[in-house]
């Protein structure tokens, strides 16, 4: 049995409200994060209701209330443990209002540079981070995805419905697994339009926290049909360093903000190569995806690594961030998720998403 308290819930909160949640840049009482305080006789717990379960400042954020309280006068010991909520970005999606809480179109403006391979692993790392995560694969005229995933066929249908694959804890469709292989899609407009809608209506998709598209190069029907069909959270623009390749991303960027897309920033792929003696070789160029990041006035997220077992895990359905978790570009990838997953909350709380009230224990 606990002695009465010296320690009050209003100094508890007093002090965490003085700790800043550092994407939002407001305190964690205001943002309603704080869950479940308890204070038992001079021992304080309680929850921090994160935005992401991919966050990547969360350490940051529970050292920092963690010290907070325990500054109390009082408080001999702190126990914070750390939960996620993510944010709906308020839109209604698609004709059957899809249970997608923020859908993420990852573009570039042509192919070869290593977009499928980006989407792929975001999907996973959103996944490994505990987040319910779906792929769409809308690049109908090569559709990779089904093989980087390793997946060969889709469930039975169910109610009509198409059921999604699932690997690596990611729900994903794709046109590859509903036509034959090496099978060439000579579509016009009019029937990729219908297939983008198709893969929205008539796929029994879960509840998600994230939908990440990987779409066509380019600026054409697919990017177009998607928006037209599914209100977007934010694009993320995939280049190399190259001027031909930035030249053609800048099409791709300029053509979200037409469609009054958000834009997230721009991923640098196929950054440099690390050579055994520890230099870098920068086979494509240097600098231009940061360059490209400053000129638009978008964020640059990010560089990414050359990486022979990016290649290999592509072939054997085993992504990177599967397959070899501690490499340098499985760190880049996994830095880039997160930092796509932050962009993403900041956005919809923005929109006007909060959270639920502080729940006080005792």
């Amino acid at each position: 049995m606990f002695k009465k308290s010296q320690v009050t819930q209003e100094a508890v909160l007093a002090a965490l409200s003085k700790v800043q949640e550092p994407e939002l840049h407001k305190d964690l009482v205001t943002l309603n994060m704080i869950r479940d305080l308890k204070i038992e006789g001079d021992r304080v717990s309680f929850t921090i209701m994160l935005t992401t379960p991919a966050c990547p400042l969360k350490n940051r954020i529970e050292r920092e209330a963690r010290e907070a309280v325990a500054a109390v006068p009082g408080v001999s010991s702190v126990e914070v443990k750390l939960d996620a909520n993510v944010p709906s970005d308020g839109r209604a999606r698609g004709l059957l209002q899809l249970p997608i809480r923020n859908a993420i179109a990852i573009a570039s403006g042509k192919g070869g540079v290593g977009k499928s391979t980006v989407s792929v692993n975001l999907a996973v790392v959103l996944a490994q981070s505990g987040a319910r995560v779906g792929l769409l694969d809308a690049d109908i005229y090569g559709p990779n995805v089904p093989t980087m995933m390793g997946v060969e066929r889709l469930p039975n249908p169910v109610d009509g419905k198409l059921v999604p694959a699932k690997s690596y804890g990611v729900e994903m469709m794709s046109i590859g697994f509903l036509v034959k292989p090496n099978q060439p899609l000579i579509w016009r407009g009019p029937m990729l339009h219908s297939a983008i809608r198709q893969f929205l209506t008539d796929v029994a998709w879960g509840e998600l926290d994230y939908l990440i598209i990987d779409l066509p190069p380019g600026t054409g029907d697919a990017a177009l049909s998607l928006a037209q069909s599914m209100p977007l959270s934010g694009a993320v623009i995939v280049t190399l360093p190259q001027q031909v390749s930035l030249e053609d991303a800048r099409r791709g960027l300029e053509m979200f903000r037409q469609l009054n897309v958000s834009i997230f920033g721009v991923v640098e792929n196929m950054s440099y190569l690390e050579l055994p003696d520890g230099t870098r070789m920068d086979i494509f160029g240097s600098g231009g995806g940061q360059k490209l990041a400053e000129e638009s006035g978008v964020p640059f997220i990010g560089a990414i690594p050359m990486d022979p077992a990016v290649r290999a895990g592509g072939d054997s359905g085993k992504p990177v961030v599967v397959s070899q978790p501690d490499s340098a570009v499985a760190r880049a990838l996994r830095s880039i998720g997160e930092n796509i997953a932050a962009k993403a909350s900041v956005a919809a709380v923005q929109q006007g998403s909060s959270f639920v009230p502080i729940n006080v224990i005792g």
